[in-house]
């Protein structure tokens, strides 16, 4: 069933506000809710009680009323007290920004990872609201000590203990994930397997481009990630092996996507998930082209990469949905920057380019002689190399070889010559 509300914001001279207003009620409809009016107000700074002046309380309750509205739903997250306040005033359930993208993101989770996270993030935004119900209970007596106090305030403490107890059970449980993440990512490590990062604003087509390069170069094609033109619509890191014609490989990696003003305890609760992003060799960087405010959608992922601490990785960008862009031409590389549309699938073997130069610069065309009882050698390498040419002289088997710094210092004794040039 969907329920109906008022969005309410406040600007401060910001930009960006009214793209802030129009995403506020985007993730409004994600969580099943239809905006039917909007409310707002210029201020120099928030109201400590109410987010709003008095006279624009009286506004969004006459507003309410009218269009008998469910819900009020605020841009901002707000303190216990001025959501206890508001909904004394209004009469009706108040929401604000954080706990609407916590509702979509428990609805959206599935992996038991995700909804670990998610869970740890909402009991955390529940504990200090929790705390704030406390000052309508009984008030604690004189004398110190639990047995002391009021019936309302040891609830209180009661509850507290038990909110905080279910968040260490959880995060106990999450570290054990994570110890199982970080093996994974030990043993791809081991293997020398690149990996490429796919980060960017919410619904800007990640998931896209991966399920093309899965169709395109990929032996696990039916392996696809879900994709749908909404926000949030994957919350899991999905990892693709990725294996090109020249048996050039490497992992890719989709992640969570990011959105403004995104909480804080869920940019903390998926920080093990997102140390995808932190440890891989090349983060690509997807940016929704056509989008009119997809400047300011760059700067809040780049903010929100900063805040995870992300900020040392080789990074390209890759204007996707060019094709609904007005003036964009595409597909077209400039520098280490790519316009593209996954959907119509044009582009993505520039995309493939830039990725081979950033990530495979450790290959150099080489001359291997194998002797002829070493075949297992030669069964390797046309394997896992890219094999140019193949001779047979009175030595053995001569193969010019396109390989990487590991497969040349495993098998340099066969090497015959100093002539190497960059793959």
């Amino acid at each position: 069933m969907i329920r109906t509300a008022i969005l309410v914001g406040i600007t401060m001279q910001q930009a960006d506000f009214e793209y802030s207003m129009a995403e506020l009620g985007n993730l409004a409809e994600a969580n099943a809710i239809k905006p039917v009016g909007e409310i707002t107000q210029k201020l120099d700074r928030k109201n400590k009680a109410t987010y709003v002046g008095k006279g624009k309380v009286d506004e969004i309750k006459g507003l309410a009323e009218q269009e008998d509205v469910d819900v009020v739903i605020f841009n901002d997250e707000l303190a216990p007290s001025q959501i206890r306040n508001l909904e004394e005033l209004l009469e009706i359930e108040v929401m604000d920004r954080t706990r609407l993208i916590l509702d979509i993101f428990a609805e959206r989770a599935k992996t038991r990872e995700a909804q670990l996270q998610v869970q740890v993030a909402r009991l955390k935004y529940e504990l200090p609201r929790i705390v704030g119900q406390g000052e309508g209970m009984d008030q604690q007596s004189g004398k110190g000590g639990l047995k002391n106090r009021g019936a309302g305030e040891t609830k209180l403490e009661m509850d507290r203990r038990r909110i905080k107890s279910q968040i260490s059970q959880l995060n106990k449980e999450l570290d054990g994930l994570v110890a199982e993440r970080q093996v994974q990512r030990r043993q791809r490590q081991k293997n020398e397997i690149p990996v490429v990062s796919l980060v960017g604003y919410t619904n800007a087509g990640k998931s896209t481009i991966m399920n093309a390069m899965v169709t395109a170069h990929s032996q696990t094609a039916n392996k696809q990630v879900f994709e749908k033109d909404m926000l949030f619509a994957t919350l899991e890191t999905s990892v693709r092996e990725i294996v090109l014609p020249d048996k050039k490989q490497f992992l890719l990696t989709d992640t969570v996507g990011f959105v403004s003003k995104l909480p804080h305890n869920l940019v903390k609760a998926f920080r093990s998930t997102l140390e995808e992003a932190a440890e891989a060799d090349l983060l690509i960087h997807v940016v929704d082209v056509s989008h009119e405010h997809f400047e300011a959608m760059i700067k809040t992922t780049e903010e929100t990469l900063a805040e995870l601490d992300i900020t040392d990785r080789p990074l390209i960008f890759v204007y996707n949905k060019a094709d609904l862009a007005t003036n964009v031409v595409f597909p077209r590389r400039e520098g280490d920057s790519i316009y593209l549309s996954a959907k119509e699938d044009a582009g993505l073997e520039l995309l493939i380019e830039i990725i081979k130069e950033q990530v495979f610069n450790d290959y150099k065309t080489v001359t291997f002689v194998i002797p002829f009882n070493r075949g297992d050698i030669v069964s390797y390498l046309n394997e896992h190399a890219d094999v140019l040419e193949t001779a047979y002289e009175n030595e053995g088997t001569v193969l010019q070889v396109n390989a990487q710094e590991s497969d040349r210092m495993k098998f340099a004794e066969f090497i015959t010559d100093d002539i190497q040039k960059e793959g």
